[in-house]
Order: C-alpha cells, then structure tokens, then sequence
C-alpha cells in the first residue's frame, strides 16, 4: 500500500500539503526500505518551514526519522517546533525508547511538566 502512496506521489505535479506530507512520512516509517528513506528525506527537504510547527506533520516527520535511527535530524525537528504538544514529545520519548536511548527518554520525560 506504501508503494503506490510512493507511485501516486511520483505522478503528482502540486506540492503536498501539511496533511499529505503527514501520511507520506508514515508510509515512508512503515515500508522503512532504501526508496523510503530517499523519499522521506526529500519531503523534508522541501518541507515548507511553516509545516515544522504543525504538530502532525512534525510528529509524523519525528516518528519516521526515528524508525530510521536519524536522532539528529528527529531531534532538530522536535527542536524548532514552537508548538509542541504531549503528542510531539510521546513522538521523541517513543523514538529514543525504539532506538534503545533509554536515559534521553526519562530525561525527556522529566522536563515535559516545565513545559506544559
């Protein structure tokens, strides 16, 4: 199913929107393969700066970057969000536990209250 989300966004000639680009970056976590990695990585680059505050377009570009063990780049998302929620941080919590970071997550997890 990942693969045609993959064809069908090959064929398109418009830019995707915050929604799209939300599923898309599931997809890519989901098939977690070599084109969906390229793939999602090109859908960041060209992410528009406005999307990276928009908590499920964040979270779903968060959840895909862990899958693939890029903290880095999950972590700078999660960064420069300005609004993020307790899903953003169940997000990275969830990413650092997946990629068996088990202190960042509890040390995560003890700052979430200073910033609710």
């Amino acid at each position: 199913m990942a693969e045609k989300a993959f064809d069908l966004l090959d064929e398109m000639e418009i830019k995707p929107d915050s929604f799209t680009l939300a599923i898309l970056f599931k997809a890519c976590a989901e098939l977690a393969n070599d084109r969906a990695l390229k793939i999602g990585r090109k859908l960041l680059d060209e992410m528009p700066e406005n999307y990276r505050n928009d908590n499920i377009t964040s979270t779903s570009a968060i959840n895909m970057l862990m899958k693939f063990g890029d903290i880095q780049s999950a972590e700078r998302i999660f960064r420069s969000n300005k609004k993020k929620d307790i899903i953003t941080y169940n997000a990275i919590i969830k990413g650092y536990v997946g990629n068996e970071m088990f202190e960042r997550a509890l040390d995560l997890f003890e700052q979430i209250h200073l910033n609710f």
